[in-house]
């Protein structure tokens, strides 16, 4: 698939995977609809955008409002006539175990955000990725693929998203529109800053040498943008990442202890 010419609508695109994503389709000539709450962070990106020779919108959109995704698909054909590829990559996380949770709502915003923002977006955009043969983005997670200690709403939700998008995939044989997976593991952005901890409000979560074991954002972008423009169905990041996956189906009591002993080693540094 190239990019040049082609409107790519990216959620989640003021910042961190969302925002180099934006700017390097922009470098590739690309025609793209910006969509995120922070209007302005997401016209900076915009105006970053067209600094490197793409064409862009900004279209400040709640996802977790199906209204607001609505107007989001409208936006980008007024602009640009047509939809080539849809990303949904706008997302929270959480850290904090289930039983010191104290208002269940997290587990509510979580879906809302990481799931139900997507298919919102995707219900609407679907009909003009029919008529253009285009491409369905789903930036999910390892957590997608296996449960995480402290994670229990965002793995769910990365579940969730990776069950709707596998359907999908299945229903759509035949039509030309090709659905895209991403799973990466940790990568340095800084959606730690706005992690919802306890009583589902922000809180900043680290990693123990967080800088030294995760992957730049650049580099993971340039994953992605690989995988795009073969029309990959999957792309699960890192070797560790794999390995892990095989490992869940080979010794699936080994990867919880794994999982474990990660967060236990973290709380006893914290």
């Amino acid at each position: 698939m190239n990019f040049t010419n082609k409107t790519v609508i990216i959620t989640g695109a003021s910042a961190g995977i969302g925002k180099v994503l934006a700017i390097k389709l922009a470098q590739q000539g690309a025609n793209l609809v910006l969509a995120a709450r922070n209007k302005t962070s997401l016209e900076t990106t915009a105006r970053e955008c067209i600094q490197k020779g793409g064409q862009a919108i900004a279209v400040p959109t709640d996802v977790t409002n199906s209204e607001a995704c609505q107007k989001l698909i409208e936006a980008s054909l007024a602009a640009f006539g047509a939809i080539d590829c849809l990303v949904n990559n706008a997302g929270i996380g959480m850290s904090v175990r289930f039983d010191e949770i104290k208002d269940l709502s997290i587990f509510e915003k979580i879906m809302k955000v990481n799931y139900l923002g997507s298919v919102y977006c995707t219900y609407y955009a679907l009909p003009h990725l029919k008529n253009s043969r285009g491409l369905l983005v789903a930036i999910s997670s390892l957590t997608g693929k296996t449960g995480v200690p402290t994670r229990s709403g965002y793995a769910a939700s990365k579940h969730a998203l990776q069950g709707f998008f596998d359907s999908l995939r299945v229903e759509l044989r035949g039509t030309g529109v090709d659905v895209l997976v991403v799973s990466p593991g940790f990568v340095a952005t800084d959606i730690r800053q706005r992690i919802l901890g306890a009583d589902g409000t922000p809180v900043k979560a680290t990693l123990d040498n967080e800088e030294q074991k995760a992957m730049s954002a650049e580099v993971c972008v340039d994953l992605i943008l690989k995988a795009m423009s073969d029309r990959k169905r999957e792309l699960v990041m890192t070797l560790k990442g794999k390995l892990g996956l095989w490992l869940k189906l080979l010794a699936p009591n080994l990867i919880d202890s794994i999982a474990a002993n990660a967060v236990s080693s973290q709380n006893a540094k914290s």
